[in-house]
């Protein structure tokens, strides 16, 4: 008979972090909310969140490294919102911010998701980031579950 392990959502006595990018407060706030929202109901207690504001979707990698190198978060939640502009600046920008958040997992070990919205529109990003849809909610569904599944591992 196989070992079978499967990831379960509890955060009872763990830390987590999330890094939020400013640009586009309005929706990233929403994300954070709906984060913190998925940690709190599955047992992390407030006092276990710290949130890292940073500049912009560029800027998250960095602090996500830095986080996940303290040893003390079993998940980095990182949060953004970068909407298509008349240049290909948000390209460049969801790119490295994707790659950047990647490495940082698998560099650390740490889980770091990804709840960065990359839009073509306003109104696509406030779609993901309501109350029906919110990739803030979604990825910290997926830091329980991975800080779950790796310590199930060990």
């Amino acid at each position: 008979m196989p070992r079978i392990i499967r990831p379960e959502m509890n955060g009872a006595g763990r830390r987590f972090a999330i890094v939020a990018a400013l640009f586009n407060e309005d929706i990233v706030k929403r994300l954070v909310d709906g984060a913190i929202g998925v940690l709190t109901s599955h047992g992390v207690k407030d006092g276990d969140i710290t949130v890292a504001w940073v500049p912009g979707a560029f800027e998250i990698p960095l602090v996500a490294r830095r986080l996940a190198a303290q040893g003390r978060y079993m998940g980095v939640i990182c949060v953004g919102a970068v909407i298509q502009g008349e240049t290909m600046h948000d390209v460049y920008v969801s790119e490295n911010a994707a790659r950047g958040i990647s490495e940082v997992s698998r560099d650390t070990g740490v889980p770091c998701t990804f709840g960065v919205i990359t839009a073509l529109d306003r109104a696509q990003a406030e779609a993901r980031s309501g109350t029906e849809v919110n990739r803030g909610a979604e990825a910290a569904e997926a830091a329980l579950e991975m800080a779950h599944l790796l310590t199930r591992l060990e």
